[in-house]
């Protein structure tokens, strides 16, 4: 299995590439007043209003810096009624995938209910390296699923 290496600060994380849609560079994004501190703002991505999420922010409190190796990793997840979401997470030193099977993958011993995402670990040059479950940072992050554009379109001509 092919995982994404990135860096928040300098602690290393990977996500798995079945969840990755796309690796893009940073765009300007629209910041929306009174969203959490680790929302980045939407960006539109192919005609599609793509959350962002600093990923730094979230996990560490402090934003990303902007580099020529900072990305929007944007990944696919599926909402509860089963439709498909894509969300840009923001990232450093997004420069690098790893091989690695799915015995690699061992439980943190360690699972805090607001952290639950942070649920698996592999070991990579004796460095404990922490997986995004992003099944589990999508639900984390409930509150950004976007309405999808033909609900909105009828729901504004019913008023």
């Amino acid at each position: 299995m092919l995982v994404l290496v990135f860096y928040l600060g300098e602690v290393m994380y990977v996500i798995k590439h079945h969840h990755i849609r796309e690796i893009s560079p940073m765009v300007k994004l629209k910041q929306i007043p009174q969203a959490p501190g680790y929302f980045a703002g939407f960006f539109n991505y192919r005609d599609t209003l793509v959350p962002v999420v600093d990923l730094r922010q979230l996990l560490h409190g402090d934003p990303c810096h902007r580099r020529l190796s900072t990305r929007i990793i944007l990944v696919d997840y599926q909402l509860p009624n089963q439709t498909q979401q894509t969300l840009g997470l923001i990232a450093e030193r997004v420069t690098e995938t790893l091989r690695r099977t799915p015995e690699d993958f061992v439980t943190s011993p360690l699972l805090l209910h607001e952290t639950r995402y942070l649920d698996e670990v592999i070991m990579e040059n004796n460095q404990v390296i922490q997986c995004i479950n992003l099944e589990c940072l999508a639900h984390h992050l409930h509150w950004m699923r976007l309405p999808q554009p033909e609900k909105d379109a009828r729901a504004s001509y019913a008023r």
